[in-house]
């Protein structure tokens, strides 16, 4: 893949179902403050993606974010890192699914009436669950054959991605903008400054910029990797910054007057932005933009079961999972049997969550699980195996790294009580898997309780965000022992001292052998 096309698959990944639906759900919590929101959001995945981009470009691998960690820290972080990736990465081909669905059943055309039972008070039917399969089963499809048919699906799909969110931000501000909508009854931030990091991981913000990872997974099916994954993710990610957070602008400013009699919370359109279009008569544009709930959410489907299936596959590396899964094509180069195995479960998972809103929220909090590994490899790796190449090196690790650290764990305790826990427990079933094959190895209960020092820092995390989010404020779902903003003290302070434990406690397993012989060909290369 050339930089132009990794370019494009990472837009594509991006700008997806969360321009279509974000901004108005943002706007519902947090009001004209969500505008703040979108760039928080930005901060907070960008200083991730910073020290994903010096492992990337250390280990140029497909599937390298489910790797990492246990070069550091062992298998057992690595798996459990590895799990809540794939997880987050499974259920993004369910969610764009559903966004194409959700703007379906509110087609305002009469021969469409047939969409509209598609969803019922907010949750995709038994009928619309028939055609999110056919979507996703679309989406595997276009991956299954080879990298080149996704490169030029993507790279077309991503030119018009870009083109109808900037001719709708362009054709609200000057079709029906009011500037006094920022200034609504409550001012700026009418439900305070809790509301804007709230609407960071509940209105989707999150999930929307973590496509950056897509770079990461394609790994060496990139050229010039030490290159290209640095440019590839600095000039995707910007451009999505910038449009995001006009969307938020330009929404805001767009929403009629009478809409706004019970305030920004009673702002609750099913299709948002085409809703928006309908009511200041643009009918062309609302047009345009039902199109477009089928391309955004397509093509960022599309390059979700790429990096979704490489996540899955490079699982299988550490026989905690059955290889099979691992196997790629040899005509095709494809992990076709990881992708078969996401299809079934992706439809599974969308039949047990079944709106836009929940699934990505569930998306934002396990992804962030996951990241929270990175920056603590980072480091690790720094002390461990400072001879290692790193064509592109942190510069000021020492801080960015534990301020990335930081923010993803707070933006964890911002998905609120009880999706924490939830989460938590979801991946906790991982360690079945990794218990089941681990202790069928000759050493297995030797290595095991062996590679429980490397990952105990990251289940005091989870414990320590557990309690946070039961003592915290109400503003995200606590009992209200520790109040607004002193529960973020609490959850930072905590954090830290995680952090520090988990580089205290990296190890030196056979995983960093690995790590090595995969470092040596970018020294190869160079």
């Amino acid at each position: 893949m050339s930089l132009f096309s990794l370019v494009m698959l990472t837009l594509s990944a991006i700008i997806g179902s969360g321009w279509l639906f974000g901004a108005g759900m943002a706007a519902q919590i947090a009001g004209p403050a969500a505008i703040i929101s979108w760039l928080l959001g930005a901060l907070v995945i960008g200083l991730i993606a910073m020290n994903y981009i010096e492992l990337g470009t250390m280990f140029p691998t497909s599937g390298g974010m489910s790797q990492y960690a246990a070069f550091s820290h062992g298998p057992l972080l690595g798996f459990v890192a590895g799990w809540a990736n794939w997880l987050s990465l499974l259920t993004i081909i369910p969610i764009e699914a559903v966004a194409a669905v959700q703007y379906m059943s509110s087609w305002p055309w009469a021969w469409a009436n047939w969409t509209r039972g598609f969803l019922r008070a907010g949750n995709v039917t038994n009928e619309g669950l028939v055609i999110v399969f056919l979507f996703i089963l679309a989406f595997t499809l276009l991956n299954f054959w080879s990298v080149k048919l996704l490169t030029r699906f993507t790279s077309f799909v991503s030119v018009f991605k870009l083109v109808i969110p900037t001719l709708t931000i362009i054709v609200l501000v000057i079709t029906g903008f009011e500037p006094q909508n920022f200034a609504h009854i409550g001012g700026f931030m009418p439900y305070g400054s809790s509301a804007i990091f709230s609407a960071t991981t509940a209105a989707g913000i999150i999930f929307s910029y973590n496509a950056f990872q897509t770079t990461i997974n394609m790994g060496n099916e990139i050229e010039h990797p030490e290159r290209n994954i640095l440019w590839g993710i600095v000039i995707a990610f910007g451009i999505s910054t910038v449009i995001y957070t006009l969307l938020q602008v330009a929404f805001i400013g767009a929403v009629p007057g009478g809409s706004l009699v019970h305030g920004w919370h009673g702002v609750n359109f099913q299709s948002p932005f085409a809703d928006i279009a309908i009511l200041l008569n643009l009918g062309w544009l609302s047009t345009l933009l039902y199109l477009d709930a089928f391309v955004s959410p397509f093509g960022t489907g599309v390059s979700f079961v790429a990096t979704t299936s490489r996540a899955l596959a490079a699982m299988t590396g550490t026989k905690h999972m059955p290889t099979k899964l691992g196997e790629v094509n040899r005509k095709y180069q494809t992990p076709r049997r990881a992708m078969v195995v996401n299809l079934f479960l992706g439809v599974v998972l969308v039949a047990g969550f079944r709106n836009w809103g929940t699934l990505s929220n569930v998306i934002s909090t396990s992804t962030l699980i996951a990241y929270l590994t990175g920056p603590v490899t980072v480091s690790s790796l720094r002390r461990q195996a400072p001879e290692l190449v790193r064509p592109f090196r942190l510069h000021a690790a020492q801080w960015w790294s534990p301020l990335a650290y930081v923010l993803a764990s707070l933006a964890i305790y911002w998905a609120k009580w009880p999706t924490t826990v939830e989460v938590f427990g979801v991946i906790a079933l991982g360690l079945i898997f990794y218990v089941y094959y681990e202790i069928r190895r000759p050493s297995g209960w030797q290595s095991l309780r062996a590679s429980l020092r490397g990952g105990r820092w990251l289940l005091a995390e989870m414990v320590w965000l557990t309690l946070m989010s039961v003592v915290g404020s109400h503003q995200f779902g606590g009992s209200g022992w520790l109040s607004y903003p002193l529960d973020f003290v609490g959850v930072i302070l905590g954090s830290l001292a995680c952090y520090y434990l988990g580089v205290h406690d990296a190890y030196e397993s056979d995983s960093l052998d690995i790590a090595r012989s995969l470092n040596r060909r970018v020294v190869e290369k160079e």
